[in-house]
């Protein structure tokens, strides 16, 4: 079955202070984003080193559960995501089971290219998506439209600051602007100004079209 495999690594692993602690802080925000949106068939978990896997039903589910972790991590604690459409399995041994398979193949790229292009021409990219081979041509327009919103979601990201995403955080999951001025300590017309200016509500829109899209 075709899904989508998301592989998850730490920026900047090498240079925290207390790699424990910062640990520590990615799975608790793992966990609470999860909890609160249960999106993924298996979700984000570390494997090794400063990487995380996580396997998700679709490319909205996939792209949504990215966005939110990225709005819900706090300053100073990102990852970089590449995301790969296509099959996966497990490979048995002796200690644990093993990812495989052309969407983990397709993930590793995708992680690759955008670690590459973060380094080198564009630093706020974040997040890619490689198809596995094989891929019908609808996907593959698919996958197109979405890296090309991702770039801009990415840079809209990058420049929020911690107030901005947890407005927006708190917006997609539901949250009117009367509650989020209420978290906030500020007024309604702030928590509108801070959307629009963020650049929160074109994420949303952006999102709700690619649903479509993807629909």
């Amino acid at each position: 079955m075709t899904v989508v495999a998301v592989i998850a690594d730490i920026i900047g692993s090498r240079r925290l202070e207390d790699r424990t602690a910062a640990q520590r802080t990615f799975d608790e925000t793992i966990a609470r984003v999860e909890s609160e949106h249960p999106l993924a068939e298996q979700p984000l978990r570390p494997t090794v080193g400063d990487e995380q896997q996580g396997v998700y039903g679709g490319l909205v589910e996939a792209l949504t559960a990215v966005l939110l972790l990225q709005l819900a991590l706090p300053d100073g604690a990102e990852f970089r995501f590449g995301l790969g459409v296509g099959p996966v399995t497990t490979v048995e041994s002796a200690h644990r089971e093993l990812a495989d398979g052309p969407g983990w193949w397709a993930a590793r790229d995708a992680i690759e290219f955008v670690h590459a292009r973060q380094e080198r021409a564009l630093p706020s990219a974040r997040t890619w998506i490689v198809g596995a081979p094989g891929q019908d041509e609808g996907m593959v327009t698919l996958i197109a439209a979405s890296n090309a919103y991702l770039m801009a979601r990415d840079e809209i990201v990058v420049r929020m600051t911690a107030r901005e995403r947890r407005i927006a955080y708190g917006r997609f999951g539901g949250m009117s602007q009367r509650d989020l001025a209420e978290q906030e300590d500020v007024t309604q017309p702030s928590i509108s100004k801070s959307l629009r200016s963020s650049g929160a509500t074109a994420l949303l829109e952006g999102l709700d079209a690619l649903r479509g899209g993807l629909s």
